[in-house]
């Protein structure tokens, strides 16, 4: 049976505090991201004869977009409703796109990620990481409440979770994707209590997965010149090119930043400045103090999803809210790492401040959801707490 996490937990009724510091948080990065994609793009979309502030626009669009999906799934879904049959058919919708997404997908910058609907295109790795995280929450709560056992709990994990996972990793290439979502499964264990031991043994085998494919895989391996860019064969202006000039943003900036709209990178030096470099034009314009904020901002992000995690009157709700959060701030320091030259690039873009409206969406439903978690454990006392849980508790014999 599954262990009352109210029993032995002492969970503050108040939950208004985290909730409303999440919000504020996704606020502000969001608002920071329309100024930096305006002030990184704009050199882009006028060569590109597209006007100087089509990408923020775009973004414009897509926050709304994003905003309203948010609101949706936590205004008018309940949590617990991708606990239910729904999450078969979210699953089978995501494994649709993923099909999709091999046979007929968009190929750019080397990769086949994109499908093409109509003027849009969308990259449905980033919905479907969110599938499989909700699947693997309701495996998990389903094994701790007895529903299945650890055989069927073992084969329904690797065929409805492992194995999207690896199609997605084999037929996009996606190695970046592919670690968010182990990591949101790891949440999703450490919040579903599972022994370290397991969590040790899960973590050496993601370890191995995680060398194989990148010595496996050639241009995976290139990828590691970011340890010295400069040593490309071609003095810098080859492979270490991105790279370099991420680290001449970062230089220029100092510590107070050369100011908003001031970025010498943008003008074509730094690719992707706008989306998978757009940390780095933080750091020129805004300094080490803004690129500093950001990251503190991610922290708080992450502190008020845990908390919201904690407070959550069931198993499954604080695995899929605290899952969410963990995978939202380990993509945005997996994006800043890749700036600052910690890890190669993995092409994922910064949460709520990259230009990319799959990106957006995708982070705002997340929010949606983990809103929803909180909206449910809003104002309950302990006691509501456990009558909801719907947990017995055998008194022992004195």
């Amino acid at each position: 049976m599954a262990r009352d996490r109210t029993q032995n937990t002492v969970v503050s009724p108040d939950t208004n505090g985290p909730r409303l510091i999440l919000l504020l948080v996704v606020l502000a990065l969001t608002l920071l991201g329309f100024v930096m994609i305006y002030s990184a793009s704009s050199i882009s979309a006028i060569t590109e004869e597209s006007g100087q502030a089509s990408y923020l626009v775009d973004q414009l669009v897509f926050a709304v977009i994003g905003i309203v999906a948010a609101l949706v799934l936590w205004k008018l879904i309940p949590y617990r409703f991708w606990a239910g049959p729904a999450i078969w058919v979210i699953w089978g919708v995501a494994v649709v796109l993923l099909l999709l997404t091999a046979l007929l997908g968009l190929t750019a910058l080397g990769a086949q990620r994109w499908l093409s609907i109509g003027p849009f295109s969308l990259q449905p790795s980033e919905f479907v990481k969110i599938a499989l995280i909700l699947m693997a929450a309701r495996l998990f709560s389903d094994l701790r409440a007895g529903a299945i056992d650890m055989q069927t709990f073992i084969v329904q994990i690797l065929i409805f979770v492992v194995a999207p996972t690896g199609f997605l990793f084999m037929t996009q290439s996606d190695l970046g994707t592919t670690a968010i979502i182990a990591v949101g499964v790891l949440g999703v264990m450490w919040l579903g209590e599972v022994p370290l031991r397991v969590m040790l043994i899960t973590i050496g085998a993601l370890f191995v997965f995680a060398i194989l494919a990148v010595l496996l895989s050639s241009y995976r391996g290139d990828r590691f010149l970011y340890l010295n860019p400069w040593n490309d064969g071609e003095g810098g202006q080859g492979a270490g090119y991105q790279i370099i000039h991420s680290y001449y943003a970062f230089a220029e900036g100092g510590i107070f930043g050369s100011g908003l709209g001031n970025s010498r990178e943008k003008y074509l030096y730094l690719p992707e400045s706008e989306t998978d470099f757009i940390y780095a034009i933080i750091g020129e314009e805004l300094g080490l103090i803004g690129a500093v904020l950001v990251i503190v901002a991610f922290l708080v992000l992450l502190w008020a999803g845990l908390r919201i995690a904690r407070a959550a009157t069931d198993d499954f709700g604080a695995m899929i809210a605290g899952a969410l959060t963990i995978m939202l701030v380990f993509q945005a320091f997996l994006n800043i790492g890749c700036a600052i030259g910690v890890f190669p690039t993995t092409g994922k873009p910064l949460p709520f401040i990259s230009s990319g409206g799959s990106s957006l969406i995708a982070s705002f439903m997340m929010v949606g959801i983990i809103m929803a978690v909180s909206e449910d454990s809003a104002g309950k006392d302990i006691y509501e707490r456990r009558r909801e849980d719907l947990r017995v508790v055998r008194r022992a014999d004195s």
